[in-house]
């Protein structure tokens, strides 16, 4: 078995010619600091490390360095940029000053190109940073920092994952590769993506969703219903039939649609949000290379395609998000597009082979989705005219068929360590304690599974894209394992953390800015002899800070209209229920756009939806008494003015119209319904309905007051 698998990671790498390797591997066996991964991660910690005066090598299975920021993913994931500080700023400086050179516009000028980001500048004259670039223009300035630093690198070099990692008394001793090559050292960062050196060594990983009640995280689990970005089937003007016999299930279900049940929701499961190639496309004639028909290309795995532009989907365009010289880095959008959904389950912890398996897949997926848009005459014609004005830049990716070389794993193993970040440490409502970095990106996970619906309908589950309520800090525990499974191995991308916290943290400047400090703290544990737990925090963070890292959020980052009120159940009088812990029938949608709001957000009914959305707000009362029924949630004009609110209390069922345009006035953040009795032997409830609304419904939360409290 291991025979074939060392033949199949030479097959794999047949797209490229040979790149020369470091001879240090060969003469220097023993490192400081053995770095196992490729990606941008490995590049800066290895220049931390080589800049703290430690020896370093980079064990990469890749011989591509920088991972997806030199893999196509050049529209950055920044968030709030003035939380990226360090080495990653540096890499950002990098492309800046290679854009200021007028021969790097090759195809358009910096003036036509314009300047727009993810919600930012592209280019900040001010940094001296920019945030968007062309994917050989990443590579080349991660190869500037490994010939700057006289970086040792071992490319094609792949953990041997059964055998390959020697440990005593707790620590990693060597990691071996498949070609029987053994790297000694005395600290180890795993820097994969899939966190391979983490597992082979023995330390507890997870991979999946965790449930909403295992960390309290109120977007946990399966999210059936909830509707967050346009990724879903909702966006279209028509519901779209699953089966192929339309209205017939004992036809079978067409491709990329599963017939399996989605799970209860809130439960956790072992399935992966979607994984795509992150494409550079150009509609640059002279750069362009029109779409190769796949091998084993069928136009009929694309019929839900076909169905989505029946139902009025147009938006195929909509997140070609323009590079310098004419050329795009294109992610996922809409109900079905480039992710491949529900196809890459068993990716975490699958064999080397089976996941090449996976890789090929995904990619005949992809490029057949592309020359099935730009050639099949069921395309609407304006966007197969349009589609056949693009293609592969010529002049990237230029050993791999102008395909990226790396597929984006969005998420795989997570490490279970010394400390688990979660949704509610990300959104303040927990505190983190030593920080090592920041992120601030939404929390953000592409969808986990397209699904049949009861009423039999294709529908998209997993989408999440909620905010953190500005930047957060990163735990130095987050990147530790616990003590009694290794003490000298740091993880700065599969860290400890929950799904839905990985969904903000696995940005690659976050990646770059932990790789930093997985470097720092692997340093001073060589310097101090001691286990990675065992570093001083305070030694860590006076070094981060005195080489630009960034730990806490800069005083001026927020203007104050951006400044979002969290209030607290725990902090209201009485018993109070938030919209999260509702039983809710309908189209509800969760949203923090407000500014004002209990716990993490709240819900709305998506205005005018034509399914009856019902949340019933259900409590267990303390004592038998008089109780003031309040309604809470966030106003504005867009909302009902006669949303219709029934409360069962003792003496029968009452109903309240409740104007949500109005101004809470002195009773904020609740709406006052009245007084009612309420016997403790029997549940109160409160039942929201957007029956006979004239705009958004919109809940979050309901509290009972007792009259006679002060």
């Amino acid at each position: 078995m291991l025979f074939r698998i060392v033949l199949l990671i030479l097959a794999i790498n047949v797209f490229s010619p040979p790149i020369a390797r470091s001879n240090e591997a060969e003469t220097s066996p023993h490192h400081d600091v053995v770095i196992y991964g490729g990606t941008s991660a490995a590049v800066i910690a290895a220049v931390q490390a080589k800049q703290m005066g430690k020896s370093v090598i980079v064990v990469s299975p890749d011989r591509h360095l920088g991972g997806l920021t030199s893999g196509g993913l050049g529209w950055t994931d920044t968030g709030n940029k003035s939380v990226i500080g360090g080495l990653a700023k540096e890499f950002y400086h990098r492309v800046y000053k290679h854009y200021q050179k007028p021969e790097s516009w090759t195809a358009q000028t910096r003036q036509s190109y314009g300047n727009r980001a993810q919600g930012h500048r592209a280019s900040d004259d001010d940094q001296a940073t920019m945030w968007v670039f062309e994917p050989h223009v990443a590579e080349s300035i991660f190869e500037e920092l490994v010939a700057e630093n006289e970086l040792a690198v071992v490319r094609d070099a792949w953990l041997d994952r059964e055998t390959g990692v020697e440990k005593q008394n707790g620590r990693i001793v060597s990691i071996t590769t498949l070609d029987g090559k053994t790297y000694h050292g005395k600290v180890f960062i795993d820097t994969t993506y899939e966190g391979d050196l983490v597992a082979a060594a023995g330390v507890e990983t997870t991979f999946g969703r965790e449930s909403m009640s295992q960390y309290d995280e109120p977007h946990a689990g399966v999210q059936t219903g909830v509707l967050h970005h346009a990724h879903h089937f909702d966006v279209l003007s028509e519901r779209v039939d699953p089966y192929t016999v339309p209205g017939d299930p004992s036809s079978g279900v067409i491709p990329l649609v599963s017939a399996d049940p989605p799970g209860e929701y809130g439960s956790g499961d072992k399935r992966v949000q979607a994984y795509c190639f992150r494409t550079c496309l150009t509609n640059h004639d002279p750069n362009r290379v029109p779409f190769p028909k796949p091998p084993g290309y069928d136009p009929a795995r694309y019929e839900l395609m076909v169905r989505c532009f029946d139902a009025g989907w147009t938006n195929v365009f909509r997140k070609f998000d323009p590079l310098p010289n004419f050329k795009t880095d294109t992610n996922n959008h809409g109900p079905l597009s480039f992710d491949y959904i529900g196809m890459s389950y068993d990716y975490p912890e699958a064999s080397y082979e089976r996941r090449q398996e996976i890789i090929e897949d995904h990619r005949r997926y992809q490029q057949g989705l592309l020359y099935f848009i730009a050639n099949d005459p069921r395309v609407p014609d304006p966007i197969r005219t349009k589609m056949t004005g693009w293609g592969l830049a010529k002049d990237e990716f230029t050993d791999n068929g102008n395909w990226p070389h790396q597929l984006y794993v969005r998420e795989a193993r997570r490490m279970i360590g010394d400390f688990v970040i979660t949704q509610n440490h990300l959104q303040k409502r927990l505190h983190t304690p030593n920080s090592v970095g920041m992120g601030s990106y939404s929390i953000d996970s592409h969808n986990v599974q397209r699904y049949i619906t009861p009423d039999g309908y294709v529908q998209n589950e997993g989408d999440i894209g909620i905010g953190t309520n500005g930047p957060y800090e990163i735990a130095m525990g987050c990147l530790l394992p616990k003590r009694d499974q290794c003490e000298n191995l740091v993880v700065p991308v599969c860290v400890s953390s929950t799904h839905m916290a990985f969904g903000s943290i696995r940005m690659e400047p976050v990646f770059m800015i932990l790789g930093q400090s997985a470097a720092t703290v692997a340093a001073m544990a060589i310097d101090d002899d001691s286990a990675v737990q065992d570093v001083a925090y305070a030694e860590v963070r006076e070094r981060l800070l005195a080489d630009g890292q960034i730990l806490e959020t800069p005083k001026g980052v927020l203007s104050q209209s951006h400044v979002k009120t969290l209030r607290r159940l725990q902090d209201v009088v009485g018993v109070t229920v938030d919209d999260n812990a509702s039983v809710r029938d309908g189209a509800w949608q969760t949203s923090s756009s407000a500014t004002d709001y209990f716990e993490t957000g709240y819900r709305h009914d998506g205005n005018g939806s034509e399914a009856m959305s019902t949340a019933e707000f259900k409590a267990d009362l303390p004592a038998t008494g008089m109780y003031e029924v309040r309604f809470g949630f966030p106003p504005h004009s867009n909302r009902s003015k006669r949303t219709l609110v029934q409360i069962q209390h003792a003496d029968g069922t009452s109903e309240v119209r409740v104007d949500q345009t109005r101004s809470h006035g002195e009773e904020a953040p609740f709406r006052l319904l009245g007084r009612y009795r309420f016997d403790k032997d029997t549940p109160a409830r409160v039942i929201v309905s957007n029956e006979g609304a004239n705009g958004y419904v919109v809940v979050d939360a309901v509290n009972w007051r007792p009259v006679d409290a002060d």
